[in-house]
């Protein structure tokens, strides 16, 4: 089986990639890796050139200036029509079976093939309007394109490959589309994990029975619930549990009392050994990642600490209940749950260790039992091979 990899952005290019796009193009990459271990070849057609245009550039600066609206380029039909004839261009070179898509509509939209076209992705774009900060201020113009581009994208595809449950039912709501070609596989961990369970105990055993530790990653301080995990730590140091509080991705303003208590880190580059060995160091020492998220749809981070034997806490939005079930790998509250109830539950787990260590494997058995790249690209392996045989 062949498959035409079709990405906007170079898959193996870490260095072109903007912090914002580090999810999706690191689970481009991971898919890409995983598909190849399952004996799949695979054809880049990535990257992508963006088609440049007078047209567009002044709609930005219109919306922008005087609408005080967000325009899009990525989903101006003329953009995407030109991703299309690109896509079919390197086909034409290739003998390819099926075209996987594993970003979103965008490269796919306007595509005309002979060979089955494939999505995976985490959501459709529409699912994110006015859930995502970046889609909630758009011009009615984006809007439209959005929903055309997906409209066309999804009933062309043969299969379409959702991350979680929420994503899924998101996608034939809105689109209508026929529920028997829609398929939920979770995605993995963007980090390498070559771990034991003996090595999983030995990191569980490792962690203080007295002091608790918080590792919180995100580049979006306030939508990834930052404030909310700070207020946590807090807490619990109020409460008399010691408590350390480590923020990975960004660089919160915080008062100067606070930093008793909390750490930042900034951004780690996982790509480079000594950001690997920190990323890595941090993972295995914390009790708990905590990810109080607004608004999210499948987060990688989560998986990653199960993959540590780190229990998560974090919400119930999004895809998150897909990848979190309470008390098997962590727990999800209520977006607008109090702090309280963060703090309960991990003071509960704290005080009786066992139950926390329980957790702390139970997390690493979800990983390894259905949440790495490898059970997700056996899962798809199966269904591509009816199309591509």
């Amino acid at each position: 089986m062949k498959l035409a990899y079709a990405t906007t952005y170079d898959v193996f290019n870490s260095l072109t990639w903007t912090k914002s796009q580090l999810g999706l193009c690191g689970a481009g990459a991971s898919i890409a890796k995983a598909l190849k271990n399952q004996s799949i070849d695979l054809e880049y057609f990535g990257p992508l050139n963006k088609k440049k245009s007078i047209i567009t550039k002044a709609k930005w600066s219109l919306y922008r200036n005087f609408f005080k609206k967000d325009y899009y380029r990525w989903a101006e039909p003329l953009v995407l029509k030109d991703y299309a004839y690109q896509i079919s261009e390197k086909l034409s070179k290739f003998n390819s079976d099926i075209v996987l898509c594993p970003e979103n509509a965008v490269p796919i939209a306007y595509l005309e093939c002979k060979q089955p076209v494939v999505l995976w992705t985490d959501s459709t774009l529409a699912g994110l309007i006015n859930f995502y900060p970046y889609l909630s201020n758009l011009c009615k113009e984006t809007k439209e394109n959005i929903y055309l581009m997906e409209q066309s994208a999804l009933n062309k595809c043969e299969l379409v490959i959702l991350a979680s449950e929420w994503a899924a039912q998101t996608a034939i709501d809105i689109y209508g589309i026929n529920p028997s070609k829609v398929k939920v596989v979770p995605w993995g961990a963007n980090v390498t994990c070559n771990r034991t369970i003996d090595d999983i105990d030995n990191a569980i055993k490792a962690r203080s029975t007295t002091r608790c530790k918080l590792l919180f990653i995100g580049v979006e301080w306030l939508r990834k619930g930052g404030n909310v995990a700070l207020e946590v730590a807090k807490e619990l140091n109020r409460m008399g549990l010691k408590t350390q509080l480590q923020v990975v991705g960004c660089q919160p303003k915080i008062n100067e009392s606070e930093l008793s208590f909390v750490s930042i880190k900034g951004f780690i580059d996982k790509s480079t050994s000594e950001g690997l060995n920190e990323f890595n160091r941090l993972m295995a020492e914390s009790h708990f990642l905590i990810l109080p998220t607004l608004a999210d749809c499948s987060p990688h981070v989560l998986i990653e600490a199960n993959s540590f034997g780190v229990p998560c806490l974090t919400t119930n939005t999004g895809g998150i209940p897909t990848i979190i079930k309470n008390d098997f790998n962590g727990k999800s509250f209520e977006v607008d749950a109090n702090i309280a109830d963060y703090c309960n539950y991990i003071v509960s787990k704290l005080e009786n260790y066992i139950d926390y260590e329980r957790l702390a494997v139970s997390s690493f058995n979800e990983y390894q039992d259905r949440l790495n790249w490898n059970i997700s690209a056996q899962a798809v392996k199966k269904l591509l091979i009816k199309f591509g045989t």
